[in-house]
């Protein structure tokens, strides 16, 4: 999903830097906890990207078709506590990221200005995202809607917090509006597929239009149910060679491109504006109180982890038999997706913060920071290293693995970028496709190697 705030950002107003020449921020000067924040947020999208990358879409009608065994139990743990949450913060770091991106530069009386910067700077983001679909070849990047969707957020940057949660508002409005429209007529489509076959039972003739709801609604129903042929023909594609899965991935990229500006955009700002506001009320610069968090944590699993099994809950009524689904929800129970997430999402920041203050694991503290201040590089290398493990030119395992195996890949990739994230960083200012993304943005090589450590 789903890349954030993954470029440097600075410390809080007291450790700012008079910087004559715009140019990345030391590490000296970073809020550590927003990199934190963007490390676990970075590990835990995975979770939701892995299914992706190695698991047939099939497979989910037969693992929600019987809840029972390991693939649901992960499915249900994965989906009840992360689903949707990590790319919230994500989101809700890019747009702070953007915000502090802005506060860091001055404006020059000769060379470029800072809109100048932000918009290069996004401008790359959006090619890297193409670069991450249509080279490494993974459907699902985000990388190319966070660049579109940030060009967006320039003149709401001095916006005040408020007015931003209310942008954030109306974002969840428009889409709620939207998933209502489309379920409205999904409704219609079932209640005249009702009627018409009530009436061809009583060998009586339907109406024009009963007969195109029926044949609509058959054609949904139709659409989700398994075809041999057709995971046959993917499984074959996804196991070739590179030519191969890039031609079979071609117009599944272009789709999900457009689909997702299209339908996603306001999903992504909702989440975007929330995180400026936050960003200025001190919460992921960890200002706030110890009791703020905490009850911020209680609120957030409190009655975000109940809404959120009912979503799941929902998923698989869905799929068992959605014609007594769209029967007896007037309002379709998804729409409770993005409430679960927020509250979810702050609540999982909270707890990281109130651990990082503990000081009770700072070994980890430590290599979650550095894996979200290498968030870009990291993204990145997820695409490689599954595209690689699961596609057919690397070794082979897409399809072949259970749902729940697929969370030991997982664990390897976490445990691979935590161990070597803070050693590069160590030795290197920044990750490599930071420093190449920096480069380019400032339209000059960024010195790489950390010659004195400065934090």
């Amino acid at each position: 999903m789903e890349t954030n705030s993954i470029d440097t950002l600075p410390a809080d107003d007291s450790h700012a830097v008079n910087i004559l020449t715009p140019q990345p921020v030391d590490k000296a000067d970073r809020i550590q906890t927003i990199d934190l924040i963007r490390g676990l947020a970075l590990l835990g999208i995975l979770m939701m990207n892995i299914p992706g990358f190695g698991f047939l879409g099939s497979g989910f009608i037969a693992l929600l078709s019987k809840p029972e065994g390991p693939d649901f139990y992960a499915f249900a743990i994965v989906g009840t506590a992360f689903e949707g949450t990590m790319r919230g913060l994500f989101s809700m770091l890019f747009g702070a990221g953007m915000v502090l991106f802005t506060m860091n530069k001055q404006e020059q009386e000769n060379g470029p200005t800072v809109a100048e910067y932000y918009y290069r700077r996004l401008l790359w983001l959006v090619l890297f995202g193409m670069f991450n679909a249509y080279v490494l070849l993974w459907f699902g990047d985000i990388l190319f809607f966070y660049g579109l969707c940030g060009m967006l957020l320039y003149p709401f940057r001095k916006t005040k917090a408020t007015w931003l949660i209310g942008l954030a508002v109306l974002c969840l409005g428009i889409n709620t509006i939207r998933t209502e429209i489309w379920y409205g007529g999904l409704r219609e489509n079932r209640a005249g597929y009702l009627e018409a076959t009530k009436l061809e039972k009583a060998h009586k003739k339907p109406t024009e239009k009963q007969k195109e709801a029926k044949a609509a609604w058959e054609k949904f129903e139709n659409n989700r149910k398994p075809d041999p042929k057709k995971d046959a023909k993917e499984l074959k594609a996804m196991r070739g060679d590179y030519g191969t899965v890039f031609a079979h991935l071609i117009p599944r990229n272009s789709e999900s491109e457009t689909y997702g500006t299209y339908f996603g955009t306001w999903d992504w700002l909702m989440m975007m504006f929330i995180g400026m506001a936050l960003l200025q009320w001190g919460f992921f610069s960890n200002k706030l109180s110890t009791s703020t968090y905490a009850l911020t944590l209680l609120i957030g699993y409190g009655v975000g982890l109940p809404i959120s099994w009912f979503y799941v809950q929902s998923q698989v009524g869905w799929v068992q038999d959605p014609g007594s689904f769209v029967d007896t929800y007037r309002t379709i129970p998804f729409q409770v997706y993005d409430v679960r997430r927020i509250l979810l999402a702050l609540g999982h920041a909270s707890l990281l913060i109130l651990v990082y203050r503990s000081a009770l694991v700072p070994w980890l503290m430590r290599a979650l920071t550095a894996v979200g201040q290498m968030a870009f590089t990291n993204y990145l290398s997820q695409s490689i290293i599954c595209t690689l493990f699961f596609y057919g030119y690397g070794l082979g395992y897409y399809g072949k693995l259970s749902y729940y195996q697929l969370y030991y890949v997982v664990a390897a990739v976490w445990i691979f970028q935590l161990i070597i994230s803070p050693i590069w960083l160590t030795y290197f200012r920044f990750g490599p496709f930071e420093w190449v993304w920096r480069s380019l943005t400032y339209w000059k090589a960024q010195p790489m190697r950390r010659m004195v450590d400065v934090a």
